[in-house]
């Protein structure tokens, strides 16, 4: 079945290069050019993943992000962010609401298209036969890649999951940055380091009972992060 991909960018140009490359690897593109189009065509056409641009005219790329995270029938849709904004702040901002990864122009058509095969394959998951791990309150679905705390379900991204199920396979295992970001992309990392930090963040505020005080996802300093081990 092909896969549609909604490409968000007000210059024609950038829409150009991400449709012919993104169609030559097998994929439907419909386009919009500001935010209120793309949050349109989002709940409409229900794509397999959005590529946003930040800088949109009518709505930002932020706000559409926000909107699509806070309703149910959008918020696991994957968001690849487009944006010509290096400061790390930015960046930041986007993940924390919600987005899977960011490419930054000027970007090479050939790693858009890699990087949107990476988060489809963490979004449709492993599909592991019958593995459900326990820790403490939280129940880890992998075949339906779903989560529970005390019975109550809660909402991942795709990047958001795949961390957790890569931490949660091996309790008390430290992991540096680097080491979370490509076993979770499944390729080589080029972003920055606090990319990890904020979907940590956003982990620990979705699971944790007290996200300042964590007890499942541990800081470990100088390195990265492990999975408690000493659960009950």
């Amino acid at each position: 079945m092909t896969r549609t991909i909604l490409v968000v960018d007000d210059e024609p140009g950038i829409v150009a290069i991400a449709r012919d490359y993104l169609d030559r690897a097998g994929f439907r593109v419909i386009t919009a050019g500001d935010g209120q189009a793309a949050l349109r065509m989002a709940r409409s056409e229900q794509p397999a993943l959005l590529v946003l641009d930040l800088m949109l005219p009518i709505l930002d790329g932020l706000d559409v992000a926000r909107a699509l995270r806070e309703d149910p029938a959008t918020r696991r849709m994957p968001i690849i962010m487009l944006t010509a904004r290096v400061e790390e702040a930015d960046r930041l901002i986007g993940l924390e609401l919600g987005a899977d990864d960011y490419v930054t122009k000027p970007f090479s058509p050939r790693e858009l298209v890699a990087r949107v095969r990476a988060v489809l394959r963490r979004s449709d998951g492993d599909r592991e036969q019958g593995s459900i791990l326990q820790h403490g309150a939280l129940t880890i679905d992998m075949q339906r890649r779903r989560v529970r705390r005390n019975g109550s379900t809660i909402e991942l991204t795709a990047t958001e999951f795949d961390l957790l199920a890569i931490l949660v396979r091996e309790p008390g295992r430290p992991f540096s940055r680097v080491q979370l970001l490509e076993l979770a992309y499944d390729l080589a990392y080029t972003g920055f380091d606090r990319t990890v930090d904020a979907h940590i963040k956003n982990l620990r505020r979705k699971i944790e009972p007290d996200p300042r005080n964590p007890r499942y996802i541990l800081t470990i300093y100088g390195v990265g992060y492990k999975f408690a081990d000493d659960l009950e």
